[in-house]
């Protein structure tokens, strides 16, 4: 199988916060959103009931022996599984029996979400209150941890989605900012020491290969400064980032991501109500995508197949009847790239 070829029939997709505490509701709006071939549908995160149901609160309840609590300052590391790790893997358990419920019968790709290594060592504190982060050896336990952690989880998603091709996310927004040594610390009077490539790349590969070796993996990031070349070397099938944020700088790395395989999903549609102006004119939305194609010299018709339409990032901070805009729109642009690609 090719390097395209894993996201084949995958046109548009979310990126994986939905508004609201409803299980049911934001399974029902992910998969009929993407029905019929329009996407890739994907377990919902609902970050809004809390604690726990937060990326990085979902993401400690994923980890094998090792636990979390919450501090007024945010999760720290834990002895054992209290209260909060407990609710973590509840509220997960929740989302997947409603995914589960609304994909019976579905054979296509079917998207997890979970944090990264480097944004989870950047946001969970040691005992003594610093980041994980300063913590080299912690680091290493941390990623090993992750990637025991989400085979199981993705063994239970495959169990109860025979018919799904899994395709697993990590969502990496502090990765620019661990490699560049600006992750401030708790006082916010200093920053962390920015950790070296190596370990970085070699971290996120050992979570990447988490999928498995015939799996598929992408990285997300709505932070400006992605690191396309090391993601790519770390075994990323597909990168995905806010079109809005990208430079004349990384155009480069964005021809050479293509040329080697690498799919992009884009996000060129607003994630909250207040930036929607301009959501009746799917053409438009990825208008931008068009020129960019044309600017690097790649052909217009492996546009289709090196692309897939996302929002610019979780839905979390919309309106319930704006994410689904957003997502029906994703798939819209997404067809009208597909139709006219120049």
């Amino acid at each position: 199988m090719s390097e395209k070829s894993k996201f084949s029939g995958c046109p548009a997709t979310g990126i994986g916060s939905m508004p609201g505490g409803d299980a049911r509701e934001a399974a029902k709006t992910v998969t009929g959103s993407f029905a019929d071939g329009q996407g890739m549908p994907y377990l919902a995160e609902l970050p809004a009931r809390g604690p726990g149901a937060d990326m990085i609160g979902r993401s400690i309840g994923l980890l094998v022996e090792m636990y979390g609590h919450v501090e007024p300052s945010g999760w720290r590391i834990s002895d054992r599984p209290g209260r909060d790790t407990r609710r973590a893997r509840s509220w997960l358990g929740e989302d997947l029996d409603a995914l589960e419920e609304f994909t019976q019968g579905y054979e296509g790709l079917l998207k997890v979400q979970a944090v990264g290594p480097w944004t989870l060592a950047a946001a969970l504190e040691l005992r003594g209150g610093e980041a994980m982060l300063a913590d080299a050896g912690a680091c290493r336990d941390l990623a090993g941890s992750l990637a025991e952690g989400l085979r199981a989880h993705l063994a239970e998603v495959r169990r109860r989605m025979p018919g799904a091709n899994v395709v697993l996310q990590l969502d990496e927004p502090s990765l620019t900012a661990v490699l560049l040594g600006r992750v401030r610390s708790a006082s916010g009077y200093r920053t962390y020491r920015a950790v070296d490539r190596q370990v970085v790349e070699s971290a996120l590969r050992d979570v990447l290969a988490a999928a498995g070796e015939d799996g598929t993996a992408l990285v997300h990031s709505c932070a400006p400064e992605v690191p396309f070349a090391l993601l790519r070397r770390a075994g990323a099938d597909g990168i995905s980032f806010d079109f809005s944020l990208l430079t004349e700088r990384e155009e480069e790395a964005i021809g050479e991501a293509v040329e080697g395989g690498t799919h992009l999903f884009l996000g060129v549609v607003p994630s909250t109500d207040a930036a929607s102006e301009g959501l009746s004119d799917p053409g438009g939305s990825v208008m931008g995508v068009r020129t960019l194609w044309s600017r690097l010299g790649l052909n217009p018709g492996t546009l289709a197949e090196s692309v897939t339409i996302t929002p610019s990032c979780g839905l979390a901070g919309a309106s319930p009847a704006y994410a689904r805009t957003a997502l029906a729109h994703s798939a819209r642009a997404a067809r009208s790239l597909a139709d006219n690609p120049e």
